[in-house]
C-alpha cells in the first residue's frame, strides 16, 4: 500500500542519514540513537535499553523499521500539555528555579549544564525567567526542521542514485561460515527479524518493489495449499516389533544465538553392519507442570544423515527424517555398514528471536538460611535441574566429563581438564566417576558463594542455556534422538565438527533440490527456484547460473495461516553468481488449520 511504501522510504531516508547504506548494522546504543532521532522519535534511555540489552550486538534495518513502528513519535501537543502543568498560574512564564529542578530531578533527569544550554537558546529575555512560547517551540521546531531537511536530502539521494534506490532492506545474503573451535556448531539461518510475533507480517519491507510491469516479466508465483495435520495420514508409522530392534539414544538441544543462528551439537553414528534403521527426532518435555507445557514443544525438528568426509564436497546426503508420526519426525530404510554424521535441524520458523520483556524484579537465585548461609531458591534449583536434564546426553541419570564439558563449552567457552574434574570429583557428589543431579546443585551453589551471592555468573549461565529473567527458556529448544536398529547395535555419540555447519547447509539443499519442483524466473532462465514440499514444511531454493550476483525479491503477501523463518512476509535476498542460497522454510502457524503457501520471486534488476 502507498502509505506502507511512503513509511519504509522515509525509515530509509532517516537511516541513510546516519549510514552509508540500509544494508549497514547499527552496532551501538548511540547509533540507534541518533537514527531513531533522524525518524522523529524522541527515545528515552530506557526505550533504548529495551531495544538495545546488555546482550545486543547489532540491529538491521528491519529491526530499525520495527522499532520506529511501535515507539511513536513525540506529538507537540503532548510537550505543550506537560509544559503547561509546570506553568501554574497560566502567563505563559516558568521560572528558571522551578523548570531547572523539574528537569534535572524528574523521568529522564538531565545535567545542570545540559538545562542551561537550553536556557541561553530560549530565553530570549535573558533573566530568571523563561517565557513558555520561545522556550518551547523553537527548539522542537528547529528539531523538526532539521531532520526534515535530512531526510528530504536522503529522498533525493535515493532518486538521485538508481542502484541505491532499489537496494533493498537490511537483508543480506548468509554470512560466510565461520571456522568453529569447539563442538557446539552453527547452523546458518536466513537472516530475520526480531520479532515476538511468529506470523507473517502484511506489509512490504522493500522501499522499491519493482514495478507491476517488470514483475511480470520476470516473476515467478507459486500457490500450495496444505491439508491440516490432523487430516493427514500417517506416512510412517513405528514398527509394530519395535521393541525388539536393539535401541540408543542421545539428547540435545537447539540453542538461539543473538544474531539468529542456532547452535546443536552433532552426532557420529556407527552401524556395525547392514540393517534397516528407525530413526526420530522429537522436541524433549522439560515441564515438570502439567498446567504450563514446555513452550517449545511446537518447534520443529530434523535430522540429517550424511556420510564422506568432514568437507561439504566430500559429503553425501543419506537421508533425512520428513515423515511425521504425531510429534517425531521420522525416518526408515536401510543403512549399510559404517559411519554416518547425524546433524539436527529446525527451520527457525518457531525458534527465533522475541522481544525481550522488561523485567523489573528478575527471579532470586540464592537467598540465606536461618543460619545465614547462601541457598539456591526453589525456582533456580528447577532450572538447573532442567538444565541437567538438557547437558546428561546419554540419560543415564550423571555427567561424564564429556558431558560437562558441553555444558561448559556453551556457557563459558572452555573446556574443564582432567585436573578441575578431579577437584569437581572430590568437592561434590558423584557416582561411578560422574558427576550427580546433586553434585550439578552442590557446584552452583559453590560459584555463587565464592561471589558472595552475586548472581551475575549465574545468569550468564542460564541465559546460555536459553533462560530469560523469568526463568523461562525461551531461546532452545532440547531434543531426544532415538535410533532403532532391526539387526547388531548401533552407538550414538556427540562429536567435535569443526566444518559441520557447512555439511548440513549443503544437506539442506541437497535434500530441497533432490526433491523439488523446479521453475525458472520469466526472461531470467539461469535463475532456479526449487519449491520442496514435505509432510509439514515448504523450503525453497534459489539456483544462480548466471556470472554475477542477482538480487530475488520475495512476496509472501497472499499466503495464510503461514509462518516464514525469515519473520517476515516481504524480503529480498541476493545470490552470488553459480551458487544455491536457501531462501526461506515455511510452516503453518496453525497445524491443525489449512494453509496456503503462495510466494511471488521477482528479479531486482541491477543497472
Amino acid at each position: 500500500p502507498p502509505r506502507l511504501e511512503t513509511f519504509y522510504m522515509h525509515c530509509r531516508a532517516a537511516y541513510l542519514t546516519v549510514f552509508r547504506s540500509s544494508l549497514a548494522s547499527i552496532s551501538s546504543k548511540h547509533q540507534l540513537c541518533r537514527v531513531l532521532q533522524q525518524a522523529g522519535r524522541n527515545p528515552s534511555q530506557a526505550t533504548l535499553n529495551k531495544h538495545w540489552t546488555p546482550s545486543t550486538t547489532k540491529l538491521n534495518f528491519d529491526d530499525f523499521c520495527e522499532i520506529v513502528k511501535n515507539e511513536r513519535p513525540t506529538e507537540v501537543h503532548e510537550l505543550m500539555r506537560a509544559f503547561r502543568k509546570m506553568d501554574i498560574n497560566g502567563d505563559g512564564y516558568i521560572s528558571h528555579n522551578e523548570l531547572h529542578i523539574v528537569l534535572t530531578s524528574r523521568g529522564e533527569k538531565m545535567a545542570a549544564k545540559e538545562v542551561d544550554a537550553i536556557f541561553s537558546l530560549a530565553d530570549t529575555n535573558k533573566d530568571e525567567f523563561a517565557i513558555f512560547t520561545i522556550l518551547f517551540p523553537c527548539p522542537l521546531l528547529l528539531l523538526e526542521s532539521t531532520a526534515e531537511q535530512c531526510q528530504i536530502a536522503a529522498l533525493e539521494r535515493l532518486e538521485a542514485d538508481a542502484k541505491l534506490k532499489r537496494q533493498n532492506f537490511g537483508n543480506e545474503l548468509d554470512s560466510p561460515p565461520k571456522s568453529l573451535a569447539s563442538t557446539a556448531v552453527t547452523v546458518p539461518q536466513p537472516p530475520h527479524k526480531t520479532e515476538p510475533d511468529i506470523t507473517l507480517k502484511k506489509d512490504s519491507r522493500s522501499s522499491s518493489r519493482p514495478s507491476s510491469a517488470r514483475s511480470r516479466r520476470s516473476s515467478l508465483s507459486n500457490a500450495i495449499t496444505m491439508a491440516a495435520s490432523n487430516t493427514k495420514s500417517v506416512k510412517l508409522a513405528e514398527p509394530t516389533s519395535i521393541q525388539d530392534w536393539h535401541h540408543t539414544c542421545m539428547k540435545g538441544s537447539f540453542f538461539l544465538e543473538e544474531d539468529g543462528g542456532i547452535t546443536s551439537l552433532q552426532y557420529r553414528l556407527t552401524v556395525p553392519q547392514t540393517a534397516t534403521v528407525y530413526l526420530t527426532i522429537r522436541p524433549l518435555n522439560l515441564s515438570q507442570r502439567l498446567e504450563k507445557p514446555s513452550s517449545w514443544m511446537s518447534v520443529d525438528t530434523a535430522v540429517f544423515v550424511v556420510s564422506g568426509k568432514d568437507t561439504k564436497e566430500d559429503s553425501t546426503l543419506v537421508c533425512f527424517t520428513e515423515s511425521r508420526d504425531k510429534e517425531k519426525c521420522c525416518w526408515k530404510g536401510e543403512l549399510s555398514a559404517g559411519t554416518y554424521c547425524l546433524l539436527p535441524f529446525t527451520t527457525s520458523c518457531r525458534l527465533r528471536k522475541r522481544t525481550r520483556k522488561s523485567v523489573s524484579k528478575p527471579v532470586t537465585l540464592v537467598n540465606r538460611t536461618d543460619t545465614g548461609e547462601l541457598d539456591l531458591t526453589r525456582d533456580f534449583r528447577g532450572a538447573l535441574s532442567d538444565i541437567f536434564e538438557v547437558i546428561d546426553l546419554d540419560g543415564n541419570g550423571l555427567l561424564s566429563l564429556e558431558e560437562y564439558n558441553f555444558f561448559e563449552l556453551r556457557t563459558s567457552g572452555e573446556n574443564c581438564d582432567e585436573e578441575a574434574w578431579a577437584v569437581c570429583k572430590e568437592n561434590f557428589d558423584t557416582r561411578k566417576n560422574q558427576l550427580s543431579r546433586q553434585g550439578f546443585m552442590e557446584l552452583n551453589l559453590m560459584e555463587a558463594s565464592e561471589r558472595g551471592g552475586d548472581p551475575t555468573d549465574l545468569w550468564v549461565t542460564l541465559e546460555a542455556m536459553g533462560y530469560n529473567r523469568n526463568l523461562e527458556m525461551v531461546e532452545a529448544c532440547p531434543f531426544l534422538i532415538d535410533v532403532y536398529c532391526e539387526e547388531g547395535q548401533c552407538t550414538l555419540q556427540p562429536v567435535s565438527l569443526e566444518s559441520g555447519h557447512r555439511i548440513l547447509n549443503t544437506a539442506l539443499q541437497r535434500s530441497i533440490t533432490a526433491r523439488s519442483e523446479v521453475k525458472t524466473l520469466r526472461g531470467q532462465e539461469n535463475v532456479l527456484v526449487y519449491t520442496y514440499r514435505g509432510e509439514h514444511r515448504i523450503s525453497t531454493v534459489i539456483a544462480n547460473k548466471t556470472n554475477q550476483k542477482v538480487t530475488v525479491h520475495v512476496n509472501n503477501e497472499q499466503s495464510k495461516n503461514c509462518s516464514s523463518s525469515r519473520g517476515m512476509s516481504v524480503f529480498a535476498v541476493e545470490v552470488p553468481a553459480r551458487t544455491k542460497m536457501v531462501c526461506q522454510h515455511v510452516l503453518p502457524i496453525n497445524e491443525h488449520q489449512e494453509w496456503t503457501y503462495n510466494c511471488v520471486e521477482s528479479i531486482i534488476p541491477c543497472q
